[in-house]
């Protein structure tokens, strides 16, 4: 059966349309639509619950060498208050989930993991820790919401007057609208935002002040189906698509978050290959969409496979990214199997949108 999380019942009252995500019933979208949330978002602001997402601690003298050898990136220069994307691995460079680490003292971290991964990976933590460290999951006690656009910033300054400045850092124990929060500078939608943490109990009052203190900028709550097609025109990788057990993060493009030259961690070996898979982006030439696991074709041979495709509202035209054989990335053009049509396609570089 799936849960709720602390924002159900203003969903229902908003008119959400409820859909099982994740383990979790969320709005995909309000009664004014995908498209006018989206363009929301990438010209006002726009209010998400992302109250699924998992949160673990990891505190103790050895917590930044597990970090160091379970995951990608590298945190020895990570300081508190800042927050640094990684991936979580295998022994063969396969993903276990992406995650964002922020530092919150000196041995303290939270981990912020994907909702249908909780669970997961909080078990393949346990496995592999060593040393004085322990970790906590505390995913039912918090609740998060995301403002995220242009006008985030003018908004939340409203009912906030300690907002973190600096992309990727965060400020903890800020007072909004007299709730204490977590609150930081990153976003899942390609837009500057901040995305703000506290206790499940006063999620729904912080919704409501976020809402009210955006009136007369336009604020409104948006759903799943404009998260989708934002962070896929940013380009962002989601799990179970751009990143899975069967994709590593190099196959995915991520290799700027994969840091060889660390001593040591447990994918080094694997992840020092080059990748015989590569992620790019398509632009659809003849009319039609192409959806996740389409084929994709070059010279009458299948290469690979595409992992999230849209119509971009933003740019006006199909856009998807695809995993594709390495040597097959410079093809001139590429053919879709879109349910037996086949689609005429060409690589266009990632991003597909960046804010100015």
């Amino acid at each position: 059966m799936e849960k709720k999380t602390p924002l159900y019942d203003m969903h229902v009252a908003l008119k959400g349309n409820i859909v099982p995500f994740a383990g979790y019933l969320l709005p995909v979208n309000y009664p004014d639509g995908i498209l006018h949330e989206h363009r929301l978002v990438r010209t006002k602001a726009g209010l998400f619950d992302v109250s699924h997402m998992g949160e673990l601690i990891l505190e103790g003298k050895d917590a930044l060498a597990n970090l160091q050898y379970l995951i990608t990136n590298d945190y020895r220069s990570l300081e508190i208050g800042f927050v640094r994307y990684g991936i979580l691995v295998k022994e063969d460079g396969t993903t276990v989930d992406d995650l964002l680490v922020y530092r919150m003292d000196e041995n303290k971290y939270l981990i912020v993991v994907n909702a249908s991964n909780i669970e997961k990976d909080e078990e393949w933590f346990r496995a592999h820790l060593f040393g004085e460290v322990t970790l906590t999951n505390i995913s039912e006690d918090v609740g998060q919401v995301a403002l995220q656009g242009p006008m985030a910033k003018e908004v939340l300054a409203k009912i906030c007057n300690d907002l973190p400045e600096t992309y990727y850092s965060f400020k903890d124990k800020v007072n909004v609208a007299g709730i204490p929060c977590l609150v930081s500078a990153t976003g899942y939608t390609g837009e500057a935002g901040y995305e703000i943490y506290c206790d499940a109990k006063d999620t729904e009052v912080l919704f409501s002040a976020i809402l009210d203190a955006g009136k007369d900028e336009g604020v409104q709550a948006c759903g799943l189906g404009c998260r989708d097609t934002l962070r896929l025109e940013a380009a962002m990788p989601l799990y179970g698509h751009e990143l899975s057990e069967e994709i590593t993060p190099l196959e995915a493009g991520l290799k700027m978050f994969v840091k060889l030259d660390k001593e040591d961690f447990i994918a080094k070996d694997a992840l020092s290959l080059a990748p015989k898979r590569r992620r790019i982006g398509l632009e659809l030439i003849d009319r039609g969409i192409a959806r996740e696991h389409t084929p994709v074709w070059v010279d009458g041979k299948e290469v690979g496979f595409v992992t999230s495709g849209t119509m971009s509202p933003t740019l006006g035209k199909a856009i998807a990214m695809a995993i594709v054989d390495a040597e097959a990335i410079d093809a001139p053009e590429f053919k879709l199997d879109v349910r037996g049509r086949i689609l005429t396609a060409k690589r266009i570089p990632l991003p597909f949108y960046k804010r100015k």
